[in-house]
């Protein structure tokens, strides 16, 4: 029989590996969703877009960029459901090969002086299955982490898939740095920007030996013993989660921060019709920057969500980004670089990982086992398909020539992260519910004394786990 010390490095060491694995496969995959979201700001409108109107080529690139998160309720809806009745690992490998052919065919799409109008035909049809595919992946990955975490650590421990996905976008952009900077721009314009697509083959190479050696969750796999699965768990889910679901949905909203961030604010700052006039690869600076110090905030904050609650910090941070947005912009509008950096790191690098290092545990804890990723996907896919629409409509409510935009996004941007935190603060608290208990409406929560003293020994079990390894 286990000793309970071999017990604690098993379980120890499966924790591990379901955290690196989200960690990771949330970098890989993310680093492929972002170089399209930093080449349909920087690059796309002069080359898959017609010569003329520079707002109507920003508006409909950025529109591109929006046409994914319109596939992602129909990829949340697959995805969630073989995730529930086929296994989380099986979802995460889907999800990565999808995104990974997908945007390597990008990087070998002809433009439209090339073919004409075939060629945002094609873009659009590639951005649906990047879009399809990656509706699972943080469902998926968020489910499995918490399912492998210790009791009192489910937070910390799922704040790294967020890390990995502010990883990926890190590397995303340090991928465009060097090629914007030291390639002429009409080398860059031509054939530069395909080399980040091209590259993504590594992801599938990489992602597929990582994730193939990870465990199926021990939740999961008692489900399935015990012939819990369901048959339709995205039906099941709607019918015993809705209020949930409309929590997540409402909360999803705050993808707005990312998109004032990385989308709106690079076209901002960078296309000629706003004149602005910040280097491209100046400007690529900024998220880089924000996104380094938001990989070392991530794990901080989800360790105290594990001490105060996941609802403080949400609220917290959704308020904080809101109102820094006006800043942010207005740092952009004066052709501030220091200051849209300070800005960007306070923003998007510190307050807004109060939602960001904290939604991968507050989401699925508020589904059951059974129906855990297909509540939190659907549901967090059709928020943020609301916000994916938003640079097209940023650009149409403040176009090239328009006066006082910060002022004008600043205010819509605000106005969202109110609702999401409105909607934070109505869900009920689940740091101190156990796993068998999660997505129960009238579950009771551990006794904090007694919940410190047990997150305290799984830490404690964890330290020398690792000591021992």
């Amino acid at each position: 029989m286990a000793t309970p010390t071999a017990a604690a490095e098993a379980h120890s060491s499966q924790t591990k590996k379901a955290t690196a694995s989200g960690w990771i496969g949330s970098a890989l995959e993310y680093y492929d969703f972002f170089i399209y979201a930093t080449a349909a700001s920087l690059i796309f409108p002069q080359i898959f877009f017609p010569k003329g109107d520079p707002t109507v080529a920003i508006v409909a690139s950025l529109a591109t960029y929006g046409v994914g998160y319109v596939a992602r309720p129909i990829g949340a809806f697959f995805l969630g459901h073989w995730g529930d009745t086929h296994g989380r690992k099986q979802v995460l490998i889907v999800c990565m090969f999808l995104m990974g052919f997908s945007t390597v065919a990008v990087g070998l799409l002809p433009t439209y002086q090339q073919v004409g109008w075939y060629a945002p035909l094609m873009l659009v049809a590639l951005r649906l299955i990047q879009g399809f595919a990656v509706a699972g992946e943080i469902s998926g990955a968020s489910s499995m982490i918490l399912e492998h975490a210790p009791f009192g650590r489910r937070g910390f421990y799922s704040s790294f898939t967020l890390q990995g996905v502010q990883a990926g976008q890190i590397l995303a952009a340090a991928v465009f740095l060097p090629l914007a900077h030291y390639m002429p721009a009409e080398a860059f314009n031509s054939w530069g920007w395909r080399i980040p697509f091209l590259l993504s083959f590594i992801v599938i190479v990489a992602g597929y030996i990582i994730r193939r050696e990870v465990d199926e969750t021990p939740a999961f796999a008692e489900e399935g013993a015990h012939g819990a699965v369901p048959k339709a768990p995205v039906i099941q889910a709607v019918r015993e989660s809705w209020r949930d679901m409309l929590r997540v949905m409402c909360c999803a909203l705050m993808n707005v921060i990312p998109v004032v961030t990385s989308i709106f604010g690079a076209a901002y700052a960078v296309q000629p019709g706003y004149g602005i006039g910040f280097d491209k690869d100046v400007y690529l600076w900024i998220p880089v920057l924000g996104n380094i110090v938001a990989v070392v905030v991530i794990p901080f904050v989800g360790n105290l969500t594990d001490k105060i609650g996941r609802r403080p910090p949400i609220i917290i941070g959704a308020l904080g980004a809101g109102l820094l947005s006006f800043g942010y912009l207005y740092a952009i509008s004066i052709h501030s670089v220091p200051l849209a950096i300070a800005m960007s790191l306070l923003m998007w690098g510190v307050v807004y990982q109060g939602y960001n290092a904290v939604f991968q545990s507050f989401y699925p804890e508020m589904f059951p086992t059974r129906t855990r990723v297909s509540g939190m996907a659907i549901s967090q896919n059709l928020g943020t398909l609301v916000t994916a629409l938003l640079p097209a409509l940023f650009v149409a409510v403040a176009p090239p020539g328009a006066v006082n935009i910060p002022m004008t996004i600043g205010s819509i941007t605000l106005g969202i992260t109110i609702v999401a935190a409105i909607a934070a603060w109505t869900a009920r608290e689940t740091y101190r519910v156990r796993l068998d208990d999660l997505g129960n409406p009238n579950a009771v929560p551990v006794d904090k004394d007694v919940y410190n003293r047990l997150r305290e020994r799984n830490l404690s079990d964890t330290k020398a786990a690792a000591r021992t390894a």
